[in-house]
């Protein structure tokens, strides 16, 4: 039974991907313990898993790479499927599901942004820029990803103001000579190889927020170029930057589990 009700979950799944430009892959399902069926797309990643020992059916997506799916996997429903006991209908409830999942206008249009590239910093965006400084800022990495769970797109604006800007503050503050230069080098790296949303941000968001009597701490530190931009930015400061538009991500769920 259950190797009916998986690939009617899978069917339905490759359905609503198959317009979107989706291929259903090959996949060596060597492992007992579980069943494992893979869409891809050209910047994204779904995957359908049974956990025979767990009973759950789950659905997940990752980005997609130049070298395939990042396998950074983030579970966007989960249902239990008892095969001693459900049926086609229950399966059939959970393709759905999952079918409506992939069919939501956020997932739709994730499909549509632009593919990931791994070890290029040429053109980084905001999300990596971030990253970039978990290296000082350790607490970071679950802030990064509870909002990238949570939004979508990434509040660029949103997120640097409440979570990074504080951090940069306290750190200009009361941190080591060393760290601020490290964060500096962060910056100016940063932007020279960020897009225009980082480099902004990187001025006008993070720079702009740091007290002037650092100013000339802050300014021995940076490169030729980011010190240019920082002094042009400076017309900003107290000014307000609109912050993002966007949805919160309503995790799909099946079984409460």
């Amino acid at each position: 039974m259950i190797i009916k009700a998986f690939n009617i979950v899978c069917d339905k799944v490759y359905a609503a991907l198959e317009n979107q430009g989706f291929k259903k892959n090959k996949v060596d399902n060597t492992d007992a313990s579980e069943m494992v069926a893979l869409f891809t797309g050209e910047n994204v990643a779904y995957s359908v898993i049974y956990y025979v020992d767990k009973m759950h059916m789950v659905m997940r997506s990752c980005a997609m790479t130049d070298e395939g799916p990042d396998n950074e996997w983030k579970t966007m429903a989960t249902w239990m499927f008892n095969p001693e006991t459900d049926t086609e209908r229950e399966a059939n409830s959970i393709g759905n599901d999952f079918a409506d999942a992939v069919s939501t206008p956020v997932n739709i249009k994730r499909v549509k942004q632009t593919k990931k590239k791994k070890s290029d910093e040429s053109g980084a965006d905001p999300v990596f820029l971030a990253k970039r400084l978990v290296k000082l800022f350790p607490q970071l990495k679950a802030e990064i990803k509870n909002e990238e769970d949570s939004y979508y797109p990434f509040r660029s604006v949103t997120f640097t103001r409440e979570f990074i800007v504080p951090k940069v503050n306290t750190l200009v503050a009361q941190g080591s000579k060393a760290e601020i230069t490290k964060l500096m080098s962060i910056l100016s790296a940063q932007y020279l190889n960020g897009d225009p949303d980082t480099r902004a941000i990187i001025t006008i968001v993070i720079l702009n927020s740091i007290d002037e009597k650092h100013k000339e701490v802050i300014e021995s530190l940076m490169s030729t170029d980011l010190l240019k931009a920082y002094k042009s930015a400076l017309k900003f400061k107290g000014k307000k930057v609109k912050p993002e538009k966007v949805k919160k991500v309503v995790t799909q769920t099946g079984t409460r589990l």
